[in-house]
């Protein structure tokens, strides 16, 4: 069992500064609860009232594991089923992601405890086909350390160990069961108890002590809140079945066992009254004990630091070099010494010349604005604390239908610069906009999605969803992409401030670094810089199963990397204009979008070096899902460096004066 993060040791204070910046929940004497996570109240039986109940629920989700990308439903596993019970509904975002949130059987009421209650009890023979199968499917699952995940009133059951320099860490989830291998290593789980020695065996985790912890509501409302709940798995060879008593040798089953196999299900509830923690505060101990906030406040101060580089570097053409060519310039009486002159004002006549498949590019920069918008209002909400761990499910539901309502600027983007490039053909434009980027999303989610149906995985999207997802996509983003495209096309071609020449200027021989590769393969690094720290801490997030809370940082990185691939891109267009090299269009889009190759280069890395995944189907099912992060953030990284060099040529070309 790799040890976790070890939790903050910082102050008080600097959690109640971060609070803002992590958009953490509101405080304890606040009334404001985001939709669908109002506290309940609970009592004991016999108390019961229309404000506060006794029956507390415990739902399970799928099990996943960080040595595989494949989740698979609670109910894929032979463990205790719950006999009927209200299924919770699920949003659009926890299905895409494949969380099935399940009944269990395990019920309890306030304030009373239990002490080795039997659940149920699973008996497997092995000379039976089907329940040599199950078994099978048990050991395969404790060999990848497969992890329950459990829900109490829609807080993660936490099992907390120690790790190094006396920290403690809270895992939102605990191991089905660990192995033995035949040369007597303990993997994973294995290692908390000297017991478990047996060589090529496996030892299930077939009872939970559960520690719920309550605060007692002191204001208005009868009861009390559920503020933690905690679990420690363990392992009993029960002596006698039918009346557990949760003792004897752990539970053990040899790689090579045969004949009759009983596993007996069991677990403890005892509650704790917890006075310090407030139920606003309740997840405190959960994010504070995950990656370490410092190593985000120096990501961010390395960012800045590029950034303020940056920002030197463009104010100093800015202000130096192009105010005192503008002046020259401008004082210039006649054209013969203009052409002694050298510069990027010798393009002018070029410079808003019609790009080589500028039908591609306008399409791009469509589908691109469409993500930049998404991803910064979704960014915004996830800050106000909307979107949190909390509310499962919500911020891809959120990205989604963003997406879906988003339509609008994506036509209307497409169609300008289509028109300004002399584009005609603006049928065929608006349904590219419409359909290639989004099509090759789907059809990389497709693909994806056929491999998880053929393993049996629970992140499998059903049918019905699929079809939900593309009425979505051509009932309402196609009409939108059609709308936006019509007052595009409707309005007057965006005017340039210069004149474009009849006759193209040849470029004269570029030196290798004004080349155009060169310049795109250097504008990626800066914007990448800035962003590959948090980019680790999201990959975990997905891959690794961590819990990912810190959306304050989050949007100070994207606001960062905006100004980076701004910035870097104005920079590199100057040079190149300097030159004399007036293809800006596709190369100011390249430059930043180049930050897309580095990020996959990055994803690979990450997946050799940190993920210990194996098997084909997961291995493939990485990658695709890789792919489709990186085309989504190659068209918004280019959406951002063309605008920004579109701004900057539009800018320095109308301040210029030309005869």
């Amino acid at each position: 069992m790799s040890p976790g993060p070890r939790p903050s040791s910082s102050p008080r204070w600097r959690w109640l500064l971060l609070s803002l910046l992590l958009g953490a929940a509101p405080g304890p004497g606040s009334a404001f609860y985001l939709p669908g996570l109002a506290p309940v109240n609970f009592c004991e039986e016999g108390k019961e009232s229309p404000e506060c109940k006794s029956g507390i629920e415990l739902f399970v989700n799928r099990l996943d594991s960080v040595e595989s990308v494949l989740p698979y439903e609670y109910t894929a596993f032979d463990f205790c089923q719950a006999a009927g019970g209200k299924r919770p509904s699920e949003n659009l975002g926890q299905v895409l992601f494949g969380e099935r949130i399940e009944t269990s059987p395990y019920k309890f009421s306030f304030k009373k405890e239990e002490v080795c209650k039997l659940v149920c009890t699973k008996t497997y023979h092995t000379d039976k086909a089907e329940d040599k199968q199950k078994l099978e499917f048990l050991k395969k699952s404790m060999l990848l350390n497969y992890q329950h995940h459990w829900i109490v009133d829609n807080m993660p059951v936490t099992w907390c160990y120690d790790v190094e320099d006396g920290q403690r860490f809270c895992n939102p989830g605990f191991p089905i069961g660990c192995y033995i291998t035949d040369k007597g290593r303990a993997k994973d789980a294995c290692v908390i108890n000297s017991e478990f020695h047996e060589k090529d065996t496996f030892y299930i985790f077939n009872h939970v002590d559960i520690k719920i912890f309550y605060h007692i509501v002191e204001s208005g409302a009868m009861g009390a809140r559920l503020v933690a709940a905690k679990l420690e798995p363990k392992s009993y060879k029960h002596t006698h079945i039918d009346k557990p008593d949760c003792s004897g040798p752990p539970m053990d089953i040899s790689n090579k066992a045969t004949g009759e196999i009983r596993i007996a299900y069991t677990y403890s509830v005892t509650f704790h009254e917890e006075k310090n923690i407030r139920w606003a505060s309740r997840w405190d101990y959960i994010l504070e004990s995950m990656p370490h906030t410092h190593i985000q406040w120096f990501s961010i101060m390395n960012s800045l630091v590029i950034v303020l580089f940056l920002s030197g570097m463009v104010a100093m053409i800015m202000l130096r070099t192009l105010h005192k060519d503008i002046a020259r310039y401008n004082q210039m009486d006649s054209t013969e010494d203009a052409q002694e002159e050298f510069g990027w004002k010798l393009v002018h006549g070029d410079i808003f010349r019609p790009p080589r498949k500028g039908m591609l590019l306008s399409v791009f920069l469509g589908s691109g604005t469409q993500i930049l918008i998404m991803t910064f209002v979704t960014l915004f909400f996830a800050c106000l604390g909307f979107l949190s761990p909390a509310n499962r499910g919500a911020l891809m539901t959120c990205a989604v239908v963003l997406w879906v309502l988003l339509g609008t600027p994506a036509g209307y983007v497409a169609a300008r610069f289509y028109k300004s490039f002399g584009g005609e053909k603006w049928k065929t434009n608006v349904l590219l906009t419409s359909f290639l980027c989004p099509g090759i999303v789907f059809a990389d989610f497709f693909i994806m999605n056929l491999i998880l149906w053929g393993e049996g995985s629970s992140a499998a999207i059903p049918f019905g969803t699929l079809v939900a997802i593309l009425a979505l996509w051509f009932c309402i983003s196609v009409p939108l992409t059609f709308i936006g495209a019509y007052f595009g096309f409707k309005k007057n071609a965006i005017e340039h401030p210069v004149r474009t020449n009849q006759i193209p200027r040849q470029i004269p021989e570029q030196s290798f670094y004004t080349k155009p590769l060169p310049g795109i393969i250097m504008g990626g690094i800066l914007p990448f810089g800035c962003i590959f720290i948090q980019l680790f801490f999201i990959l975990n997030s997905i891959w690794s199963h961590q819990m990912y809370y810190m959306f304050g940082f989050l949007f100070l990185v994207f606001i960062i990397l905006v100004i980076t691939c701004s910035e870097a891109t104005i920079l590199l267009c100057y040079f190149h204009l300097c030159a004399e090299d007036y293809h800006w269009q596709w190369r100011s889009f390249l430059t930043s979008g180049f930050t897309a190759v580095y990020f996959l280069i990055y994803a690979i890395h990450y997946f050799f070096s940190k993920l210990q995944i194996i098997g084909t189907a997961s291995t493939i099912l990485y990658f695709g899902y890789t792919m489709i992060m990186v085309l989504i953030f190659f068209l918004f990284t280019g959406t951002i460096g063309f605008f920004a060099c579109f701004w900057f040529v539009t800018k320095i070309y109308s301040v210029v004066k030309v005869d």
